[in-house]
């Protein structure tokens, strides 16, 4: 089985996405693009050893064509302790509503929204009694 150890976010204006992930998840940048001679930037979004994965943000490769060919980058999810609340600060800070929050029965809440920069992430709130 293959696990995912990295992610990457393809955004539009850098600053603007690193400011929306910094406000609704707490997210911290570290520039890397000395290292891979480009602009590039390490997500870290999980504390030390912690569980969770760390990633990386770069400003889009190509642009958004409206036949869906380039790159809209990798949907992640994000697990959360308070989905009203994190839904609350992806709205006030410039995200979307993709798909609002609806029970996964048995295991949690889930909902996608856009960033700033159009793309999807899920919030994934666990709950048992979800229904």
């Amino acid at each position: 089985m293959y696990s995912v150890i990295h992610f990457e976010i393809e955004v539009e204006n850098p600053a603007r996405a690193m400011a929306f992930y910094e406000k609704v998840f707490g997210w911290q940048f570290e520039d890397y693009s000395q290292f891979v001679n480009t602009p590039y930037w390490g997500v870290i979004t999980k504390p030390g050893d912690g569980p969770g994965i760390n990633g990386g943000l770069q400003p889009r490769t190509q642009p958004i064509a409206e036949d869906n060919t380039s790159p809209r980058a990798f949907v992640c999810t994000v697990v959360v302790d308070d989905y009203g609340t994190v839904e609350k600060a992806i709205l006030d800070h410039g995200g979307k509503l993709v798909y609002p929050k609806h029970a996964l029965p048995g295991m949690a809440w889930q909902g996608y929204y856009q960033d700033t920069e159009g793309n999807t992430i899920g919030i994934h709130q666990p709950d048992e009694n979800a229904r």
